[in-house]
Order: C-alpha cells, then sequence, then structure tokens
C-alpha cells in the first residue's frame, strides 16, 4: 500500500498546553492537516485572564521557539528560595537555586494565564490564515464525545469527522474534573490571587513550607497603574480548618507576614483571593488508542511544585517529536503511528510519574502529625544546600523536566 502523504490531528482545547501542541504540530509536521476545536468563542478576549503560571526556563524556550513568548508581559525568575517556617529541625534551613550558578540566563518566567494564551493564539491564527487547507479551528463549539473507529478516531461537535489522532487538552480544576484512574483528595486547599510586598529581592520566587502548607510568592511584572511589589501568592491551608476563610484582607496580610521569611520583604497589601480545593487526578497512561490525553487532561497536581503546564508542554512537545520522526520514516496514518504513539508512553513515563510522586509526597507530607516531620523537611532542605551537585540535578529537572 502507498504511503499515506498526510494525517489528520484533531486537538481538543485551545488553552497553552492545546495551542502549543497545534503549533508545534503545524510547524513539525508540514503533511498533516491540523483541527483545534475550543468550546469558547473565538472572539471572546482572553488576554484578561489574570491567573498566574510559572514556566520553567524549557517552556520559556519553547513559546520563543513558536513566536508566541509575551516578554514584554513576563518576569524572568533569576532565583527560587526554598525554606521552611519554624518550629522545625532547623528555622534557618533554607534553599536557594540561582541561574547564575546554573549558567543560565534565567530559571523560568512569570506571566499571566491571558497573556501566554492570546500570544499562542495570535500565532495559530496567523498561522491559520497563511495555510487555511491544512489548518483549521472550530472555536465555539464544544466536543460532545471521542468514538473510536477502524484506524483513527471520530469527533462528535456538531458534525462528525475522522481524524487518524485525537488529542485532548481540555484539563479544568480538580473540583470539577470527573475522577480519573489515579486520584486523591488532599483535603487541602489553594487561596490563589494577587499580593503587594516591599523590600524583596526582584526576579526571585518564594517557597515557604508551613505547618499548613506551602506559600508560594512569584514575583509580577510591574504594573504603572498600580503599587509596586505585584506578586502572585499560592497560599495553601487545611480544608477543614481553614486559617484564611474568615480573615479580613489586613488580616490575611498580616498572618503572611508572620509566615514569610524576612528575604520575602513585607506585604502591605492582599486583594481578592480565590479558593481551590487540591488533589491528585491522573490517567495512567497518555495514549488511550488513538486519543492522547496532555496537560491537566492527563494529570492535575498538586501546586507545591509548579509544574502543571510545564509538564503539558513536554508531553506536546515528545508527541509531536515523535510523530514527525514516525511521518518521515513511513506513513503517519498507518502502522507507524501506533508506534510513535507507544514511544511516547514509554518516554514521558520517567518524567510524568516522577513529578506524580514527588508532589504527592510533597502534599501528603503537610496531612502527617507525626513527630518529626518537620524536622525532616528542614533536614533535607539543608542537605539539599549543602549538596550543590545534587541542587543542580533537581534545578536542571525542574527547568527540563527528567531527560
Amino acid at each position: 500500500m502507498e504511503p499515506r502523504e498526510a494525517s489528520s490531528i484533531a486537538v481538543v482545547g485551545a488553552g497553552p498546553a492545546g495551542l502549543a501542541l497545534a503549533l508545534l504540530a503545524a510547524q513539525s509536521l508540514p503533511r498533516a492537516r491540523i483541527t483545534l476545536h475550543d468550546a469558547r468563542p473565538l472572539e471572546q478576549d482572553v488576554s484578561a485572564d489574570p491567573r498566574t503560571l510559572a514556566l520553567s526556563l524549557g517552556s520559556v524556550q519553547l513559546l520563543q521557539r513558536l513566536q508566541a513568548w509575551p516578554a514584554q508581559a513576563a518576569q524572568p525568575l533569576r532565583c527560587v528560595h526554598v525554606s521552611q517556617a519554624p518550629p522545625s529541625w532547623d528555622a534557618d534551613a533554607v534553599v536557594r537555586i540561582e541561574a547564575a550558578e546554573l549558567g543560565v540566563p534565567l530559571l523560568g518566567a512569570v506571566a499571566a494565564y491571558g497573556h501566554v494564551v492570546a500570544a499562542l493564539q495570535a500565532a495559530w491564527r496567523a498561522r491559520a490564515q497563511a495555510e487555511p487547507e491544512r489548518l483549521r479551528h472550530a472555536f465555539g463549539c464544544a466536543v460532545r464525545a471521542l468514538k473510536p473507529v477502524a484506524g483513527g478516531v471520530e469527533i462528535d461537535a456538531g458534525t462528525a469527522e475522522v481524524h487518524d489522532l485525537a488529542v485532548v487538552a481540555e484539563g479544568g480544576v480538580f473540583a470539577e474534573q470527573a475522577r480519573k484512574a489515579v486520584t486523591r483528595e488532599y483535603r487541602q486547599a489553594a487561596w490563589v490571587g494577587t499580593v503587594w510586598r516591599e523590600g524583596a529581592a526582584p526576579g526571585t520566587a518564594f517557597e515557604r513550607f508551613t505547618r499548613h502548607g506551602p506559600v508560594a510568592l512569584l514575583p509580577l511584572p510591574p504594573d504603572a497603574s498600580g503599587p509596586p511589589g505585584r506578586t502572585a501568592l499560592v497560599w495553601c491551608v487545611p480544608s477543614a480548618d481553614d486559617p484564611v476563610q474568615g480573615l479580613a484582607p489586613a488580616q490575611r496580610a498580616a498572618l503572611l507576614n508572620t509566615l514569610l521569611p524576612a528575604a520575602a520583604g513585607r506585604v502591605t497589601e492582599v486583594g481578592p483571593l480565590k479558593r481551590f480545593e487540591l488533589g491528585l487526578n491522573a490517567e495512567r497512561t497518555l495514549v488511550q488508542g488513538r486519543v492522547v490525553r496532555i496537560g491537566n487532561a492527563a494529570q492535575t497536581l498538586h501546586p507545591v511544585a509548579g509544574q502543571g503546564l510545564n509538564l503539558g508542554l513536554r508531553d506536546a512537545h515528545a508527541l509531536v517529536q515523535a510523530l514527525a520522526r514516525a511521518q518521515g520514516a513511513a506513513s503517519v496514518g498507518g502502522r507507524s503511528i501506533d508506534a510513535a504513539l507507544r514511544a511516547v508512553e514509554w518516554q514521558r513515563a520517567p518524567d510524568r510519574w516522577g513529578m506524580i510522586a514527588t508532589t504527592d509526597f510533597l502534599a501528603r507530607s503537610f496531612t502527617w502529625h507525626w513527630p518529626g516531620v518537620g524536622a525532616a523537611r528542614g533536614l533535607a532542605l539543608a542537605a539539599l544546600q549543602a549538596l550543590p551537585p545534587l541542587k543542580t540535578v533537581l534545578a536542571r529537572h525542574l527547568m527540563f523536566g527528567r531527560r
């Protein structure tokens, strides 16, 4: 049989992971027909979405290659400061990971979800306009069902279309998701929003382990219309004994200042915060027949390491690279696509399950009330700081994933 010269790929979900995958496929699979689906209208202004994304250096580099990096709206991260609040084995146990020590310009960057999606969507639309016969999108119409058929997948989005492959990148938040094969409720909630600080080192992200859970501060780009020191906050607390729920903004600022290290500066103002329940919700495999799930559609993690989107972007990159190798070797529409999908499953397993296990262990450790748990965390931080080679391995894993 003659090899087919083109494949047909449906991407379900036009968030950062889905848009990045669609652009990567358009770039690396020149014979592929790609259709991007999303329930939101194309005209909807996504740029105003204020949710914060912590992007690793690998993710920044990927978006730069796709010409979809909103550099002017991003805050580079050049240092990560991790510590544990007293009482602990050592109240001063701190790990500092610095870009200069690793020989890289930055560790990553912080940007608003809306700015990242808007840049990716603009790049996709420009590419689709240049190749309308090959690249299409269907916004404003939700995908109702995916049905396996011989040699492909049927997509029901008002009308039925058959594609060789469907990539699902629609994630959502833990509380709203149907439960997957691997799930755990942490009985923790995250308060997410914006605070303002004074006296903090620029370009430094802070993670503070407290007895209730981790508190993360991510510096945001300056806002000319507002006060300086704008910072994204992720504040994790027990769901049943929430110390934040009934507090006024000034009281929240005062409580935060008792939890944070001196190096983080002083919180002067706390904006409106939104509460999210936290948990683990993951598929055992990325691939099911001719359907591949990436990002939050494959694994929703605790935010303790801030790696959810970075993991999804690495999923997308690995999938497209495997398909490109298969297309170069034979036919992506024939048997080779299944070999490519098997390769992706094996290739992504160490990085994916390593990150799932790490975030799950850290999240559950805050629910343990055994004697010595806090001391063990403090000892681990001190050991990590004292062993530069181990710290370098961890830093490169966070920047680029497990390779």
